[in-house]
This record gives C-alpha cells, sequence and structure tokens, in this order.
C-alpha cells in the first residue's frame, strides 16, 4: 500500500480509562476539619494524591489512604505552620499531633471508599431495573432504530448510515436498519464476513475511518460514497455486528466526531439488548405463569381431608417447592370396604416429573378399582407406564391396601422408596429395594402384610439422590436411625405430628436434607 492511501486511513483505538482520582473537594466537612485540625495542633494538614513519599523531610510526617480498588491512592500529610514554628521552634510533629492525623486519615479513606462503593453499586443497580414496556411506547423498533441513525449521522455530517447484524452462525452481516439509503437495501442478500477487512477490525474495538474508498477498495465498504466510517455495535458481553456512516464528501472524522459515532453505536445496541430482554421477559412472565398454575393444579389434586376410618389415623406431605415436581401421597376407598394409599417419587424432576406423576397417580387410582391385589395393581401400573411413555421415565411407588375390619395392611413397592415400620418402640425397614415402575413390561412385584397393633406406624419416604434415595442403594439402618431419635414417642403423636417430626429429623441431620426429601406419608393404628 502506498504512503498517501496510508494516510487515508484512520483506525482509532480504544484506550483503557485511566485510574479515578478521588476529588476531596467534595468531601463535606473537610475544609472545616482541616482548619480545626490546625488552629488545635499548629500543624497543617492536607490530602494528596499518590503513593506516600520515600524519604519524607524532618518536617513532614504522612500516612497512606486507600480510597478503594481502582482509585488513586493517597497519603495526608503533616506540615508545621509557621507562625506556630516561630513560636514554639518544634520541628517534628508530637506523637498525639501523629495519632490524630493518622485517625484523620483511616476515617478519610473510609469515607472515599464508601462514596466509591455507593457510586459503583449505583451503577450496578441501574442495570437491574426491570425491563416493561412504557405505556406511551407507540414506535416500532425499526422507527426508534432508524431515528437514532438519522440523528446520529446529521451530528456528524454525514448523508446516510446503516446498521448490519450478525447471523446467529457470524458468517455474514446483514443490513437491519438504514437512514439515506434506499429501501430495497434491506432486500440485498447478506454480506459475507470473510474479507471484509472494515468490519472485522471495527468488531475487535476500533472505529475505522475511510477517507478516500476509492484508494482504500480492499477495506470493501458496503456502499459506494467517497467517504466512510465503521465502528461496532456490541454489548458487554455479545458483539452484533457493525454501524456505517456514509458521507457524499471526502473529508476526516476527529476524535470527537468518533466519539460521537460509538455514542450512537451503543445506543443502538442498548436498543437492542432492551428489545432482546423485553421479549424474554414476556415470555418468561408467560411461562412462570403456566409454572405456577401448573403448580397449584398438582397440589390441589392431593387429598387434603384424611379418610374418617374408626381406629386409623393417616397423613401426607410433598415439599412446596413452588414448581411442578415429581413426589405425591394419595388416598381413596376402593370396593369391599377397603381404603388405598399410595406415596410415589418420579425420577424426572419440572414439568416432566409432574406430568408423569399426574398419569401415575391416574393409573393407581383407576386400576385399583378392580384390583385386590397390591402386586398385581402395581404389575398393571407398570405397564400403564411403560406402554404410555418413551421408557425413558423411571418411578418408585409404595401402594398399600388397608383392611379396617382386620386391622391388615397389605402392600407393595417398586423402586426404593424408604418404608418403615414403628414396632415396639423400633423402627424396622418394611420393603427391598426393586425393579422402578416403567424398567420393563414383565417386572413382577412381591406382596407383603401386617396387621398392625394399637399405636404402630407405617411410614414412607420418597428420597432423593443419596444412601436413603431412589438413585443411590437403600439403606434402611440410616434411615431408622434418623427416625429412632424422635424427641417424642411416636406411638403417642398423631400421624401428622409424626410427619413434621420425621421431617425435621432427616433435614437437620442428612446433608441437603431439604433438597433430599420427597413425599412422605404416614399410616398409623389408633390406640383403643
Amino acid at each position: 500500500m502506498t504512503k498517501s492511501k496510508l494516510s487515508r486511513l484512520k483506525v482509532f483505538r480504544e484506550e483503557n480509562l485511566e485510574r479515578a482520582e478521588p476529588d476531596i473537594q467534595k468531601v463535606a466537612g473537610w475544609p472545616k476539619l482541616l482548619t480545626a485540625f490546625r488552629e488545635a495542633t499548629g500543624w497543617s494538614l492536607e490530602y494528596h494524591c499518590g503513593p506516600k513519599p520515600t524519604h519524607p523531610t524532618d518536617h513532614t510526617w504522612s500516612a497512606p489512604v486507600d480510597p478503594g480498588v481502582g482509585a488513586t491512592p493517597g497519603h495526608v500529610r503533616l506540615d508545621l505552620v509557621r507562625s506556630a514554628s516561630a513560636a514554639s521552634g518544634a520541628k517534628r510533629a508530637p506523637a498525639a499531633v501523629k495519632k490524630l492525623a493518622s485517625g484523620v486519615a483511616e476515617m478519610l479513606g473510609e469515607l472515599l471508599r464508601t462514596q466509591r462503593a455507593l457510586w459503583q453499586r449505583e451503577a450496578e443497580l441501574a442495570a437491574g431495573v426491570p425491563v416493561v414496556v412504557r405505556p406511551d411506547e407507540e414506535k416500532h423498533l425499526a422507527a426508534r432504530l432508524q431515528a437514532v441513525l438519522r440523528g446520529g449521522a446529521q451530528a456528524v455530517g454525514c448523508h446516510a448510515a446503516a446498521l448490519y447484524l450478525l447471523d446467529e452462525a457470524t458468517t455474514s452481516l446483514k443490513l437491519r436498519s438504514s437512514w439515506g439509503l434506499p429501501p430495497e437495501r434491506l432486500t440485498d442478500p447478506a454480506r459475507p464476513l470473510q474479507g471484509a477487512l472494515a468490519d472485522l477490525e471495527a468488531m475487535l474495538g476500533h472505529a475505522v475511518v475511510l477517507e478516500d474508498t476509492d484508494l482504500l477498495p480492499d477495506w470493501c465498504p458496503p456502499e459506494d460514497f467517497p467517504c466512510a466510517a465503521c465502528v461496532p455495535v456490541a454489548t458487554a458481553a455479545t458483539i452484533l455486528g457493525t454501524l456505517w456512516f456514509f458521507c457524499q464528501t471526502r473529508r476526516d472524522f476527529n476524535d470527537r466526531e468518533t466519539n460521537i459515532l460509538e455514542v450512537v453505536a451503543g445506543r443502538l445496541a442498548a436498543d437492542l439488548q432492551r428489545e432482546m430482554l423485553l421479549h424474554e421477559s414476556v415470555q418468561g412472565a408467560l411461562f412462570q405463569r403456566e409454572i405456577t398454575a401448573a403448580e397449584r393444579i398438582q397440589r390441589g389434586q392431593l387429598p387434603a381431608i384424611p379418610p374418617l376410618l374408626e381406629g386409623w389415623d393417616i397423613a401426607g406431605w410433598v415439599p412446596q417447592t413452588g414448581t411442578p415436581h415429581g413426589d405425591f401421597y394419595d388416598w381413596f376407598s376402593v370396593p369391599d370396604g377397603l381404603t388405598a394409599v399410595a406415596l410415589g417419587a418420579v425420577s424426572a424432576g419440572g414439568l416432566e416429573g409432574a406430568l408423569t406423576a399426574g398419569t401415575l397417580r391416574g393409573a393407581i387410582r383407576a386400576h385399583g378399582q378392580y384390583h385386590r391385589d397390591p402386586d398385581a395393581l402395581l404389575r398393571q401400573v407398570n405397564l400403564t407406564l411403560w406402554t404410555g411413555s418413551a421408557g425413558d421415565f423411571a418411578a418408585s411407588l409404595f401402594c398399600g391396601l388397608i383392611d379396617v375390619r382386620e386391622g391388615i395392611l397389605r402392600y407393595a413397592a417398586a423402586g426404593k422408596p424408604s418404608v418403615f415400620l414403628l414396632e415396639s418402640g423400633t423402627w424396622k425397614p418394611l420393603v427391598e429395594p426393586t425393579l422402578p415402575l416403567g424398567s420393563g413390561p414383565e417386572a413382577v412385584y412381591t406382596e407383603g402384610g401386617h396387621r398392625l397393633q394399637a399405636g404402630e406406624v407405617v411410614l414412607a419416604l420418597a428420597l432423593k439422590d443419596g444412601p436413603l434415595g431412589n438413585a443411590g442403594q437403600a439403606d434402611p439402618s440410616a434411615a431408622g436411625a434418623l427416625l429412632a431419635e424422635l424427641p417424642k414417642c411416636p406411638a403417642e403423636l398423631p400421624a401428622k405430628e409424626l410427619l413434621i417430626l420425621a421431617r425435621q429429623a432427616i433435614q437437620s441431620r442428612t446433608p441437603e436434607g431439604h433438597d433430599r426429601l420427597g413425599a412422605m406419608l404416614a399410616v398409623k393404628r389408633r390406640n383403643s
């Protein structure tokens, strides 16, 4: 490239910001403090930017002042007032004066750090202002972008401006908004990023000015104008594209005009980011309302009133997470005077788990109307889950049938629910781990039974991701040890209070217990 060509190209590189110096004159009360210090001690106290002198003179004493991270450090210095020196002949500051000045320096440093922290915090809070649509905001984004382009171009004496944004693959630049260019330019195909030297240089953070485009064809300006300038359009985390300004005469851009171009590019980036955030906020609000409604419906489907069974007490609990989940408990009446109870936990979480849990709960209620054996009921529920899904969901389930007249609880379990029997004051494991529901169409489950005596309790827990949970190896002894530490005799407690104490024991003694504890179900035979 010839010397004349080089003289027609300017690249403005963004300089790093200088360290901020605290404005000591804006500290309220500082002048009065200096005057009072001088009158009381005969020594003057002054603040100086920069580090403490390495070799102070005999008449000077100084102490460092830390104004905060990112600010220029400073120090306060003692100097003897001339009239006091002539009167007293003192050459060195007394220890008491130094101690007082040191305290003033520490107090000043803390005040400066507080002011700087407040300055930074207010800027951070400004970034946290929620994005909302103003009631009077009628202009479309296209009109707002074009108005910004027009204002920026006219401010620096240009005749056209164009905004080019990157595609998702970051391989091309497409014209998205313009001023001063024919409208049909918007229908032109995207420009390939490869070979667009000016755009590439701009996206590195530099402002590129082509004073004479005829002498610089290799920089590939997108429009045929004698003069052009290109600046990047970017947010703090993302490069969006480039902004071009075109002029019909050959000219130069000074530093002030280049700064204006960068401010305009920043305004465009802010408008684009706000539009994206606004869209995401609206979609997020709609999704959150749907999530809240789904959780409310799921909670509303849980039985709230225990069955009125003479001599029996039943209670259930699920965590209140505020979002849908895959844990549930249930009880309902079936023919022949039996009452069914169930506790389930789906391996998936969120909406997926909630939908599967709803399917599982509906299958239990439907098949429970004609199955009188818990193992047969589980086999049918497993087949329903297997055939009604893609086979990628698994679930643990405890199901029991209560014969109120005989006092017998017949039960079966799938997966790894933690189920315990309180018998003679001791918690004993009631079921063994087996295949979860949904693992195969031919899974076999074993039925068990127990005649509950007065005061005996069956407690079923759904615990996640650990030695007591669905995903790990069951450890009944660990759960039994936790339950054995309940502060009151469980046989004397109502089922609802027993669940509260068991929940507190597990959440306080188990690592991450609040996240691991799922649904709970208690079935108790009352004392006669």
